[in-house]
């Protein structure tokens, strides 16, 4: 027969009682009324229907059924306290298992290049992550945090900003320039070999969106047509400096290549910027030591974004 959830707090309070021997100590200790510490216990007697204390006007003491119930529940309650304890207690450093959810541009750019420093940073941690392009549920996927862009988040979670606004960048190889000139406007792309993306999740192609310079903004949507498409950023980088063609991608990705000149970005006075990449947990409550420590540590380095 299984316990009567309801039970808990009077064999609580009967292992108090038969610990002190006394109704007026436990009573005390447990900041209730002696009147209503013996009602109880009277209660659990009945609802178990069997006698647990001999009481007298000077004693008391346990009967043999009290005697074994005591030494059963009292140590299961004492695991009990010792494991709430726990769970309130602050660690001296993150550990466990933190599981990431996020795009792999944002793994790629963001993680990735830090992974050595942040888990030499943390030895007690072990970090997983779960590369995922579409708008994941990170409570159902059983992940601690996520990694998106901050158009894409939903309003209910607790979103913390990992990078500066971004922009999209439209970018080429200086020899692709050589033999084809630079576009000025969003219209001229017609003229050039636009490399495509197709998202894994929907299979749609990336549409390049444009905002008009000025006060009005009017926006123009252009669909890259030219001679390869891929679902993956890297090869496409790849494509785009050995000269294949135009790509776009966010500007953060292409950082390194643009300061080293192997490509030059154009249509800048286009690409506005939105925001950047946040990482977000689904509540600010109660925040395990370890999502804390990757959100202050992305935090730190976002500042090498700028």
């Amino acid at each position: 027969m299984s316990i009567n959830p309801s039970q808990l707090p009077a064999l609580a309070w009967f292992v108090h009682i038969a610990r002190h021997r006394s109704f007026t100590k436990a009573a005390t200790e447990m900041e209730m009324s002696r009147a209503a510490l013996s009602q109880h216990l009277k209660n659990l007697e009945q609802q178990l229907n069997v006698r647990l204390l001999h009481r007298t006007t000077r004693d008391m003491s346990l009967t043999e059924e009290g005697q074994r119930l005591f030494d059963a529940v009292a140590p299961a309650l004492k695991m009990i306290d010792t494991a709430v304890a726990e769970l309130g207690e602050v660690p001296s450093a993150p550990s466990g298992l933190i599981r990431v959810n996020t795009s792999r541009i944002a793994a790629r750019t963001l993680l990735e290049p830090h992974l050595g420093e942040f888990l030499a940073r943390y030895p007690a941690l072990r970090l997983e992550l779960v590369l995922n392009d579409g708008l994941a549920n990170i409570i159902a996927d059983g992940a601690d945090v996520g990694i998106r862009l901050g158009e894409s988040l939903d309003e209910h979670m607790v979103a913390v900003p990992i990078t500066p606004r971004i922009e999209m960048a439209v970018v080429g190889s200086p020899a692709y320039f050589e033999r084809h000139g630079m576009p000025q406007t969003p219209a001229e792309l017609i003229q050039h070999n636009c490399l495509a993306y197709r998202f894994t999740s929907s299979g749609t192609l990336d549409r390049w969106a444009f905002t008009e310079p000025g006060a009005e903004g009017h926006t123009q949507v252009f669909e890259p047509r030219g001679s390869a498409v891929f679902n993956d950023d890297e090869s496409m980088l790849r494509a785009a400096l050995q000269g294949v063609g135009l790509m776009k991608n966010l500007d953060i990705c292409v950082r390194e290549q643009l300061a080293s000149g192997e490509l030059v970005r154009v249509l800048q006075p286009w690409c506005p910027s939105f925001p950047g990449f946040y990482l977000y947990a689904p509540t600010r409550a109660q925040m395990p030591a370890k999502v804390r420590a990757l959100i202050d540590f992305l935090r730190e380095k976002r500042a090498l974004l700028v």
